[in-house]
């Protein structure tokens, strides 16, 4: 039972009370080491509560706003983590006088930005506020706040956004029968990059990653042009050195002579001039089942392929060493070759009337 004065009960630092049985009083040794070698968790619990009361008469009345428990054989410890008695997101401190604070970490991290920084980090406002580092990452915690985070994003000025959006999600999430949907476009300039020297491998044990030199040699670029089959994952690709009109007139060909003549073509593709060029034209003129639904403007993340080249990058070239043009051009067929041996398409998960800046794509393979 807690003791009614709120002091704490000394005698429980040897062993807890047993009914009618007094405790020994505590060695003058023992009185004087630090509490947490001694203590006993029940012991534990009565220190806490009177240093809550103590807390309470000088800062006025406590609120917990976190409470976890934990057993110790027989006995049972609160932790409890406590701040003063004030509305959500005006937690103060007390600056560098001890006097209390003013300024709100919450309110001082959505609303203000530091005087030589771009954002705070937890010294700076710990400095700002007057409390410790451990609070402000205690309270950024609890708010979900990241000030060290920051996203990216573009806005299309494509008048033709939505009708375009609608278009591509329309062929993605209902294709038409007898027909196959491509997502087509190139990857240009994949540079064949030697190092200068050989890396060292993975290191068991010591948790050291593989390692890779910083300066390289460059032995020439390539362009892959590429299309992926939004039914069933399958990959298009042909690679040349150059991405110019002509080159792109003859994967049309590659794709018009390897697909059924039976079937309808929806190629999903950017507004890059080569996919516009006068020749390109009068070509899918003399091919009438070549239909091409352009992606709006500075809108590439709709087309699905987009999400195979990042694959194709993590996964085969960042980390590559090509000791020539011949030696990349084989590793990226490869790479499709084997992809083509289980091919799964990329699902999209959002719907167009949704919110067309928040539309992507989710693979089915695990990262």
């Amino acid at each position: 039972m807690p003791n009614p004065t709120g002091r704490p009960q000394v005698y429980h630092a040897i062993r807890p009370p047993e009914s009618g049985v007094p405790a020994p009083a505590p060695a003058l040794g023992m009185m004087f080491r630090r509490p947490r070698f001694y203590f006993s968790p029940s012991c534990q619990v009565y220190f806490r509560r009177y240093r809550n009361l103590r807390q309470e008469a000088r800062h006025g009345p406590l609120t917990r706003i976190e409470s976890t428990h934990s057993h110790f054989g027989m006995f049972h410890v609160e932790h409890s983590v406590h701040f003063p008695n004030v509305p959500r997101g005006t937690l103060c401190g007390r600056n560098s006088a001890g006097q209390p604070g003013t300024w709100h970490p919450v309110t001082m991290t959505t609303r203000q930005r530091p005087a030589n920084a771009t954002h705070w980090s937890t010294r700076t406002m710990a400095a700002a506020v007057g409390i410790s580092e451990a609070s402000v990452r205690r309270i950024w915690r609890a708010h979900g706040l990241k000030p060290h985070r920051v996203e990216t994003f573009k806005v299309s000025n494509d008048p033709a956004f939505a009708e375009k959006l609608e278009d591509i999600v329309g062929l993605y999430l209902n294709p038409p029968e007898h027909a196959l949907v491509l997502c087509a476009d190139e990857k240009s300039q994949i540079q064949a990059l030697d190092r200068t020297q050989p890396g060292l491998p993975l290191k068991r044990g010591r948790g050291r990653g593989a390692t890779m030199t910083h300066d390289y040699k460059h032995n020439g670029t390539a362009t892959l042009f590429a299309a992926l089959n939004a039914a069933n994952g399958e990959v298009f690709g042909l690679c040349q050195e150059r991405h110019r009109h002509q080159e792109w007139l003859k994967f049309l060909r590659l794709i018009d002579q390897t697909i059924p003549p039976d079937r309808q073509l929806h190629l999903i593709c950017d507004n890059y001039a080569t996919h516009k060029h006068p020749k390109v034209q009068r070509w899918l003129a003399r091919h009438p089942r070549f239909h091409l639904h352009f992606t709006p403007t500075s809108a590439s993340w709709l087309n699905m392929v987009e999400r195979f080249f990042r694959d194709l990058t993590q996964n085969r070239l960042r980390r590559g060493v090509f000791r020539d043009l011949e030696e990349l051009i084989m590793a990226i067929g490869t790479y499709i070759d084997r992809h083509n041996e289980s091919p799964k398409p990329f699902i999209w998960t959002a719907r167009a009337a949704e919110h067309p800046g928040k539309s992507e794509t989710r693979s089915p393979h695990p990262e």
